[in-house]
């Protein structure tokens, strides 16, 4: 028995032997010619009766190739083995390294699909926002425009400033004033397209992942800027909410990295580090960072020196509030002036909360059309089936009018107002300091 497993191993081997230097014979003589087998055979019987000269190529080195196209002794930039290296970088998952022209095994890539045996790859790859959701015409805070666009252009063209330029910019003011939202409408006026974060992204259950996903993004942003051709930026939204401290909160190993990580790409910007190793031809591009928040009294304070970030604070003056809430209402035909009524009528109120307002006038209309369809007892059934069959009425949108705008702000006061005045935890825990 184990002379015949041996028997059996040996064979497997010489077959995929024979394969092998069958498949460079016919790649290195063409693969159109009848009788391949038959010549292929001669062939090997005549270099058996030779002793071989050289590698193959010509030379003496005692090498043999398998064939002239071959690339599986292919050399990176700096002309060092390619797979020597891929082997060395543990942290390597390029899993497109074997069916990319002119890296490795070129045998087999053709040019009938592309150099990339992976067409797709590209497409899937995508990672960067484009706006072509925001339909219509909203109005940008000139002074918002001229913040964004101006640290932008500076970062672009820092190597032609004689001057520090700040690689963060830190757009920061209260809640629901559009930060996030003017900063888009910017983006898409510039024609830029972003990689955008959340600070959800900013912690892990890995140590280290957060601020080595920060510098594998600020490196595919250079990369959009280098391949594709287009500006870009990265953008971190609400990073206080991800790496403020908050009364007693943790600061937890992660929080630690991406701080440090944030830091030493404002001081490095060209030279990034995903755990490889060091090359001197590995140079990024600068690439200009945007974040928002809150509060920025709650991130670490050599991360928001000067030098490192440009501080924005971020609050409407009354006409930029009367703007984009007219341009929020231009559907409904609501003139400046009505806007400015109901911005009188509602004061210290944040953005927000006019959209809010367009929302709640919506809620009686909506309830008549469920009842149209049925009514709540069978809305799960009738709402997805008649849904999927394209059999639902059409939703008639409600006639928009100053005084149900009021109607609907007043209720939404007071609800915020009693919100701030119950405080239920008290009843909770009766021994709540106030």
């Amino acid at each position: 028995m184990l002379l015949l497993s041996m028997a059996s191993c040996a064979c497997k081997s010489n077959i995929f032997l024979f394969h092998d230097r069958y498949l460079g014979w016919r790649c290195a003589n063409g693969w159109n010619k009848r009788n391949n087998l038959t010549l292929f055979l001669s062939s090997l019987r005549a270099s058996s009766q030779t002793p071989p000269q050289g590698d193959g190529a010509g030379g003496g080195s005692g090498i043999r190739k398998i064939s002239e196209q071959s690339s599986w002794e292919a050399k990176d930039a700096e002309g060092k083995d390619y797979l020597y290296r891929l082997g060395e970088e543990a942290d390597n998952v390029n899993i497109t390294v074997g069916a990319r022209a002119g890296v490795i095994d070129d045998l087999f890539t053709g040019g009938f699909l592309g150099k990339d045996a992976d067409v797709v790859f590209d497409f899937r790859q995508k990672v960067t926002r484009s706006f072509e959701y925001l339909q219509g015409d909203y109005y940008i805070a000139p002074l918002f425009m001229d913040k964004i666009a101006c640290h932008i252009v500076k970062n672009y063209l820092a190597h032609r400033i004689n001057t520090k330029v700040p690689l963060i910019l830190g757009i920061w003011g209260g809640k629901g004033q559009g930060k996030t939202f003017q900063t888009e409408l910017v983006f898409r006026a510039m024609g830029v397209e972003p990689i955008i974060m959340s600070a959800g992204e900013l912690e892990s259950e890995k140590a280290g992942e957060p601020g080595r996903l920060i510098r594998e993004r600020y490196k595919a942003t250079s990369q959009v800027v280098q391949n594709q051709g287009k500006m870009s930026c990265l953008m971190i939204n609400d990073i206080d909410a991800g790496l403020g401290r908050f009364g007693n909160t943790q600061m937890t190993v992660n929080n630690q990295i991406v701080v440090g990580s944030l830091m030493n790409l404002a001081d490095n910007p060209t030279r990034v580090s995903i755990g490889q190793k060091w090359r001197e031809a590995d140079v990024t591009h600068r690439i200009p960072i945007i974040v928002t928040g809150n509060d920025f009294s709650t991130l670490y304070a050599p991360l928001t020196r000067d030098g490192r970030m440009e501080k924005f604070y971020w609050q409407p003056d009354y006409e930029d509030i009367i703007n984009i809430v007219h341009h929020m209402y231009a559907k409904d035909e609501i003139s400046k002036d009505e806007v400015q009524c109901i911005v009188d009528a509602f004061p210290n109120q944040a953005l927000d909360f006019y959209g809010a307002l367009r929302s709640r006038t919506y809620d009686q209309a909506i309830s008549e059309w469920v009842d149209e369809i049925g009514g709540c007892e069978n809305l799960g059934q009738n709402l997805l089936k008649r849904k999927k069959m394209g059999e639902l009425p059409a939703f008639i949108p409600p006639k928009q009018t100053v005084e149900n705008l009021l109607e609907a702000g007043k209720s939404l006061v007071k609800e915020q107002q009693l919100i701030m005045n119950t405080k239920l935890s008290k009843e909770y825990m009766k021994n709540l300091d106030e």
